[in-house]
């Protein structure tokens, strides 16, 4: 428990300072957020009014404080642009980017598991010598070159796939929920999930293929072979069992980590999620929108390095000692 105390504070702590960076960071950076608002003919005083209407006007000490006060009571404010409130805005599009990210994961830590496991078992082989120098080239390559690769394979040259979006243009459904377990929608899905985990995949593969090693060098392996079990069970009943622990937090972070880094995917592919909307809100100086969308970004990969450190610390009890 006082582990989990710590950890929690910690977490507010770091969350505190996101924003407050956040904060100044797009009131330092260049360009005039009334500018997306205004008529090039409005006069100075017009342009004040509007100042006025969102509190750019203020002291920036103030400013702060009314920002902080609004974000302990889980208010973002009005987005410049579209003058909506940012948190409806942000949970809009909030499971498109889960959904894109789960996606991924899964698709590369099952792969990597297996994969990673098969590579270990047949150590030293000409598979082996061909298949990590693979791994390792689709993990360094850029995001946005996979992301067109994977266009002009799926989309382009086999037109099994849409090439953007979530959904057909002018679709209509009854409900949310009804629109996220659509044909249409997974269809749109497949493209952007199959890039990020053939980028993501990597880590997973290496990851499991260590881990294999490490374990398959132990007494109780050594011990299974001297009872006359099969080489099979003993790979996938005792070797994988052991290796995939490392993989559950490995997992968790990843989660995290991939939600912030999806601003490429989801612009190579027009997928409407946070990272899209982020780099829209940024070009427009559209600063409570860009705030809450980093917001969200940063609040997801610090929650899940909290629940990293919990696994750890469960898995490994001496963590939390």
């Amino acid at each position: 428990m006082a582990y989990f105390l710590r950890r929690a504070v910690h977490m507010l702590v770091v969350l505190w300072a996101i924003a407050s960076i956040l904060f100044f960071l797009f009131r330092l950076m260049p360009g005039d957020p009334t500018i997306a608002q205004l008529d090039p003919t409005f006069t100075e005083e017009q342009r004040q009014h509007v100042m006025a209407q969102f509190g750019l006007d203020k002291p920036l000490s103030e400013q702060y404080v009314i920002y902080m006060w609004n974000l302990a009571r889980g208010e973002f404010g009005l987005s410049f642009r579209q003058r909506q409130p940012v948190v409806g805005l942000v949970l809009a599009v909030l499971p498109n980017t889960m959904l894109l990210t789960l996606g991924a994961l899964i698709v590369a830590y099952v792969f990597g598991a297996i994969f990673g496991a098969f590579l270990a078992w047949h150590r030293g082989s000409w598979f082996e010598r061909i298949s990590v120098p693979i791994v390792l080239t689709t993990r360094a390559a850029p995001e946005f070159w996979l992301g067109m690769l994977v266009l002009s394979v799926f989309a382009f040259g086999l037109n099994w796939f849409p090439s953007g979006g979530a959904n057909i243009a002018g679709a209509r459904y009854s409900s949310e929920w009804n629109r996220i377990f659509s044909l249409d929608y997974l269809r749109h899905l497949v493209l952007p999930v199959l890039t990020l985990a053939i980028y993501l995949q990597g880590l997973p593969v290496l990851l499991m293929r260590s881990n294999m090693l490490e374990v398959m060098r132990e007494e109780f392996v050594t011990m299974a072979r001297m009872k006359g079990l099969p080489e099979r069970t003993i790979i996938l009943r005792h070797a994988a069992r052991n290796a995939l622990l490392p993989l559950v937090t490995a997992f968790a972070l990843g989660f995290g980590q991939s939600v912030g880094g999806n601003v490429v995917i989801e612009s190579v592919f027009s997928w409407p999620g946070l990272g899209r909307m982020l780099v829209d809100a940024v070009a427009s100086s559209d600063y409570p929108l860009a705030q809450g969308a980093f917001l969200a970004i940063a609040t997801v990969l610090v929650v899940m390095n909290f629940v990293a450190d919990l696994l750890y610390s469960w898995l490994d009890p001496r963590v939390g000692g």
